[in-house]
């Protein structure tokens, strides 16, 4: 769906990953929601561990809402072990307050646990967005990945895990699943802990109308949004014979599909391009990556063509 690029609505920038000092981040809750904004973010997500080592918690952050900035609640959830023995990091945005947590006393895995996929899926029955956090961080196998069916997205970029371990990507796990016919999203994110260059990196941009955080989450589970470094994709269409790009100045505008299937255009200040859509016909979904001169990008949904 592309639609929603023309719809009525404003795009809200905000960050789905961010830690405080109320699990492994540097800083109190305050002060990371105080700098997002400062930031020129519109909303974020305070997803502290919900693990027993630092008392399950699930952050109260409606205090830190307003002048044009909200918050949504969640929290990274962990239970049971992937395939090389790791415990599962789970991304839950909009988690009630009252989530019953797992029993994970620490970031261990037990074979008595609740699994991976079984939480997940208790996430988004309550209500929450569910994306598996960083899969190439996690050593994440195709198998681990095809088991969390509950999920929403895949987290694509992280940029914590950039910057910390040049482990940031969730690309080639999300592709894999699309070639499976799995219809799901792609986030990026900083998973922020501010004890090293690991803020301001990867955000959604969500089309709603109205910056709350209910109307967010509802444009997160319809797909109405794309992910960004920095530059801005403000329309794609789908015509009969082309894929056309709307954007902020790029030098890059790419489209991927199943396979090795993709075809880039390059230039100078590009803020438009066309490319040939019979490339992808025997694609079932096509994606849409812009890159800026300094190397930032930004990256479309899948784009389901039967749809």
């Amino acid at each position: 769906m592309t639609d929603f690029f023309t719809q009525p609505g404003r795009f809200h920038r905000g960050n789905l990953h961010t830690h405080s000092t109320l699990s492994d981040g540097a800083l109190e809750p305050a002060e990371v929601c105080r700098r997002y904004k400062a930031e020129g973010y519109d909303f974020i997500s305070l997803t502290d561990h919900l693990i027993g080592m630092y008392d399950y918690p699930i952050a109260d952050t409606t205090g830190y809402r307003g002048n044009g900035f909200t918050t949504i609640p969640g929290a990274e959830i962990h239970s049971g072990a992937q395939q090389n023995g790791e415990l599962w990091h789970i991304l839950a945005v909009g988690l009630p307050m009252d989530f019953a947590p797992p029993l994970v006393p620490a970031f261990l895995a037990h074979e008595d646990q609740e699994s991976g996929p079984d939480l997940a899926a208790r996430a988004r029955a309550a209500g929450a967005y569910v994306s598996v956090a960083h899969p190439h961080w996690s050593g994440l196998t195709l198998d681990d990945a095809r088991s969390i069916t509950a999920a929403h997205s895949i987290e694509a970029y992280n940029h914590g895990c950039a910057m910390g371990c040049d482990r940031p990507d969730g690309f080639h796990t999300l592709d894999l699943l699309l070639a499976e016919g799995r219809r799901l999203n792609l986030v990026a994110t900083d998973d922020a802990h501010f004890t090293e260059p690991d803020h301001f990196g990867g955000w959604v941009m969500v089309k709603a109308t109205e910056n709350d955080p209910d109307a967010l989450l509802d444009s997160l589970k319809a797909g109405t949004f794309y992910s960004s470094q920095g530059p801005e994709l403000r329309n794609i269409a789908i015509t009969e014979r082309h894929v056309e790009v709307e954007c902020s100045a790029v030098a890059s505008i790419i489209v991927q599909a199943h396979g090795n299937r993709a075809k880039a255009v390059h230039g100078l200040s590009m803020t438009r391009g066309k490319l040939p859509l019979n490339l992808f016909a025997a694609s079932p979904w096509i994606r849409v990556s812009v890159i800026d001169k300094a190397g930032k990008r930004a990256w479309s949904n899948p784009i389901w063509l039967e749809d």
